[in-house]
């Protein structure tokens, strides 16, 4: 994620394991020609690889392709490398916090984590982190499918990270949430009857629930949770020059519809495959997101038609 390994859509795999990948931009337009920086003078970009990168889930290369475009897009050159280092959520942030180890992460947005770095607020995700459904059991699917009302589902035991947002989400709207830190271990949780359900973005879920099926886990039918959210590109505070850059470089893939394009790409099968419209959602508050959010720019969100 992510999330956790949300270094998504929380949660990239590394475009390399061997060296940089680099990025050399051309300048959309008159308006950015400037003189360009040689190869060797190139900042360097590092981003934290993905725990979930064994689990085969080929869409969360999407946020490293969406930045290697949007820098591209910037009129700036840069090289792109993984860290060699794998990190928990809250140590990727630390370190990034700190000026260290990397200098950008991608992650659900928070206003405590927008007073501690830089946000690029401009989706990546067009808010589809908080789209919900449920990993289950296979067992327990007429059971969940007979669930009509938020308090059916408020019942039962949801299973979420220790420092993901969500926790505090779903527990400010009054669900019952156990936690946990190794991703992995997780699904051995949900597995185990430790926990009911776990509710896992439209775009992490049906690969997830692929790479598990083995193991009895499934998509519970007929159900989804929302809450407002933004899944951001963060910087350090002071690394005001990538911020600009980024945002420069988004806002020309919004306008040309490059942003729209590989959206689509990478979530629109998934998207269509979640039936959100046709779902009993449970609509959720979202007191962490920031007065900031830019919620009016109705460009940058999903919005399923929904029936009901």
């Amino acid at each position: 994620m992510t999330d956790r390994r949300r270094f998504l859509l929380g949660s990239a795999l590394a475009l390399s394991a061997t060296g940089p990948a680099s990025v050399f931009a051309q300048a959309p337009g008159p308006a950015l020609a400037s003189p360009r920086a040689s190869p060797a003078a190139a900042p360097l970009v590092r981003y934290p690889p993905s725990e979930a990168e064994g689990l085969g889930q080929d869409s969360e290369h999407y946020p490293v392709r969406l930045l290697r475009m949007a820098l591209a897009r910037s009129g700036e050159d840069y090289l792109l490398r993984p860290s060699t280092v794998m990190m928990r959520q809250n140590r990727a942030l630390a370190e990034l916090k700190g000026g260290r180890g990397i200098d950008i992460a991608w992650t659900m947005a928070s206003q405590q984590r927008e007073r501690d770095l830089l946000p690029i607020r401009i989706p990546l995700d067009m808010g589809l982190i908080g789209w919900r459904l449920l990993l289950i059991r296979e067992q327990d699917a007429a059971s969940f499918a007979a669930i009509r009302q938020a308090a059916d589902l408020q019942a039962l035991d949801a299973l979420q990270g220790h420092d993901w947002p969500d926790t505090e989400i779903l527990r400010a709207n009054h669900y019952r949430v156990q936690t946990a830190s190794d991703y992995a271990g997780m699904f051995k949780m949900l597995q185990s009857g430790r926990v009911d359900y776990f509710p896992r973005a439209v775009f992490e879920v049906w690969n997830e629930a692929a790479a598990f099926a083995n193991q009895g886990l499934i998509v519970a039918p007929g159900l989804a949770l929302h809450y407002p959210s933004a899944f951001y590109f963060f910087v350090n505070k002071a690394n005001t020059a990538l911020a600009t850059a980024l945002q420069r470089g988004l806002e020309y893939m919004l306008a040309d519809g490059s942003y729209a394009s590989l959206f689509h790409e990478y979530y629109g099968e998934m998207i269509a495959r979640s039936t959100l419209d046709k779902r009993r959602v449970f609509e959720l508050r979202n007191a962490l997101l920031s007065p900031a959010t830019p919620l009016g720019r109705r460009e940058l969100w999903l919005r399923p038609n929904r029936g009901r």
